[in-house]
This record gives structure tokens, C-alpha cells and sequence, in this order.
């Protein structure tokens, strides 16, 4: 694997941000670590630390785009740009999400994310390019939810279809000035956020084996990736199914928790 000397992932205080950070760090590789919680984003960089890489924290929330966007472009030189911060939610009771729900959601999954990425788009325009053309990747965390059209957790899966559409279909034309997007749509990973889920999780996998697989698709090259297969399958075939159809299915799973705010 092509190594990364600089990356910034949002979202890095637990979790997949947590296991792509450790998974970055070596010796030479400095990493910048945001979150809202000092104390769990200094865990995260005692992790990266132990493993030889110089790490930098911020609080800060993504959903500030002035300060999202200055912390970003004084950071230097980036190699590696990872959108991961986000939150699950959605109804229990077969009602339909709170107003305050949806838009804390949608604010959060997907100005979070562009908070994020279109500084990082920006700079990595202007970076000089490396001897194959690339100035920089940037990655979203999606899911495989923006596949399918869930009542249950309406918000978050229209937040994450907006990012996985915004991110690959932005991809060819970043591509073009050597900036590579990547939209990563995962199923179900071992995460704080999954651990309030009270249903089965088919596939659930270690997020140390999700930054691997995720790590491994980002320098691959690829605009998309949707994991495990089998799971992302199920979900494209059930969101190409009539929308009544496809709500009959869905409207008998589980609901994530409603937001506690």
C-alpha cells in the first residue's frame, strides 16, 4: 500500500474514525484527529502515537463550516481527507422523525460531512501533484443505508444517500485535477453508535477490519465501496423495488433509538 504521510479524519474520538487513525499512524505519518470529546480524541492519539505517528487534536464541531473550513486550510500539505463524523437516528414507534430529529441528522451527516470535504477539495486543488497526477484523496463515510429508503430511519438514510450521490458523481471531475473522492458505504460495524441498536445486526464486523477493507478500497482507487457484499446487494435490490413494495420490507425492521437531545 502506497503510504500517506498526512491525513485529518472527523469523527476519530471512537469507532471507525478511531480504527482508521490507528490503522494511518507509523513512524513519519502525522495525523489530525477531530472530535467533541478532548478526552476520547486523546485516547485515540496515545493510539497513534504508540504506534510512531505524530498526532494533533481539535474539538470542534463539523457542523461550523467557517471554523471547519480555517482549521482545514491551516493544517498544510493533506494526503488523505476522511469525512467520518455523523449520527444514527430514527423512530422506534412506526411514527414519523421529530422536525428537530431530521434536521439535526441531515445537518450533521451531510453539512458535516461538506464542511469537511469541500475546504479539503479546495486546498488539495491547489496542492502540486505527485509523480501519477494525484494531489490528494478524500473520503466520505456513507453507509449502506443510502440504498434503501428505510421509514424507520428516514433522516439518516437520506443523509447518507445524499453523500454517497454527491461524492461519486463529484468524483470524475475531481479526477480530472488530481483529486481523488471515495464514497464508503459500510453495513453494520461494532461502533459505540450500533451498541444502542436492540436488534440483530446481520454481518457486524470489528471496525479494526472495516478501516482495513476501507483503507485498502481508498488507495485501489475506487469511487465506491459498499461492504460486505452480500448485505449491499440486498440493499440495492430491495431500494429497486417499488416504494410500496420496498416499505413493506423495510417498515418490519427495527428503528434506530430517537435522538436523546
Amino acid at each position: 500500500m502506497q503510504r500517506i504521510n498526512t491525513a485529518l479524519i472527523t469523527g476519530a474520538s471512537s469507532g471507525i474514525g478511531q480504527a482508521l487513525a490507528i490503522a494511518l499512524s507509523r513512524p513519519g505519518a502525522t495525523i489530525h484527529l477531530a472530535g467533541r470529546d478532548q478526552r476520547r480524541l486523546e485516547a485515540t492519539a496515545l493510539a497513534c502515537r504508540e504506534r510512531g505517528a505524530a498526532a494533533h487534536t481539535r474539538v470542534i464541531d463539523v457542523c461550523d463550516a467557517a471554523a471547519m473550513a480555517k482549521w482545514i486550510n491551516g493544517i498544510g500539505h493533506l494526503d488523505l481527507v476522511i469525512a467520518n463524523a455523523g449520527i444514527g437516528a430514527g423512530s422506534e414507534d412506526g411514527r414519523p422523525e421529530t422536525a428537530n430529529q431530521v434536521r439535526v441528522v441531515l445537518t450533521t451527516n451531510l453539512d458535516g460531512a461538506l464542511n469537511t470535504m469541500l475546504p479539503a477539495l479546495d486546498r488539495m486543488l491547489l496542492q502540486p501533484p505527485d509523480s501519477r497526477g494525484l494531489r490528494g484523496r478524500i473520503v466520505a463515510i456513507a453507509s449502506i443505508a443510502a440504498f434503501v429508503p428505510a421509514p424507520n430511519a428516514a433522516s439518516y438514510a437520506a443523509s447518507k444517500a445524499a453523500l454517497d450521490v454527491w461524492t461519486v458523481a463529484t468524483a470524475h471531475n475531481a479526477a480530472r485535477h488530481g483529486v481523488q473522492l471515495t464514497s464508503i458505504c459500510p453495513g453494520y460495524i461494532r461502533t459505540a453508535m450500533t451498541a444502542k441498536n436492540r436488534f440483530p445486526m446481520p454481518g457486524i464486523m470489528a471496525s479494526d477490519k472495516a478501516a482495513t477493507l476501507i483503507l485498502r478500497a481508498v488507495m485501489a482507487g475506487r469511487r465506491r465501496y459498499a461492504f460486505p457484499w452480500w448485505i449491499a446487494g440486498l440493499a440495492r435490490l430491495i431500494g429497486a423495488l417499488p416504494p410500496t413494495w420496498s416499505a413493506r420490507i423495510l417498515a418490519a425492521a427495527p428503528g434506530k433509538a430517537p435522538l436523546q437531545r
